[in-house]
């Protein structure tokens, strides 16, 4: 039985891709994973057996998984709250002061203005998505 690594798995999805020792990668699905187990972490080992399916190999039984792989952490909130909603006042006046009188005369905002603006807004989406 090859022993191969966890390429990603997708609880969401219910799936991923296991690694397969000189060969094509090894669909994984949720239904073969064993009782207790509900999903698997990117790099960990597991032992396991598999078929040709009709759209690749398949992983039909898992043997044995090594606990190496660690879940993500989500990583900490760089701002605390009151900073974040003032990043984001100071967006709302931005966009009401520069960016929409551009737009509805007709025309886009300055490159220079544009990624200022751009920058700002990627900084609370992560902030947001943390």
């Amino acid at each position: 039985m090859p022993i191969g690594r966890v390429k990603w798995f997708d609880p969401d999805k219910g799936f991923g891709f296991v690694t397969n020792p000189g060969d094509d990668d090894v669909f994984v699905g949720t239904q073969v994973l064993p009782d207790g187990v509900e999903e698997l972490h990117q790099g960990q080992k597991i032992e396991y057996e598999f078929a040709a399916g009709r759209k690749g190999p398949q992983v039909l039984r898992i043997t044995d998984i090594q606990e190496t792989g660690r879940p993500r952490r989500r990583p900490p909130h760089k701002y605390k709250p009151d900073q974040l909603q003032s990043m984001i006042q100071d967006l709302m006046t931005l966009l009401e002061g520069h960016v929409q009188p551009s737009l509805q005369a007709g025309r886009y905002p300055g490159r220079k203005e544009s990624r200022q603006v751009a920058e700002v807004l990627r900084a609370v989406a992560r902030e947001l998505d943390a």
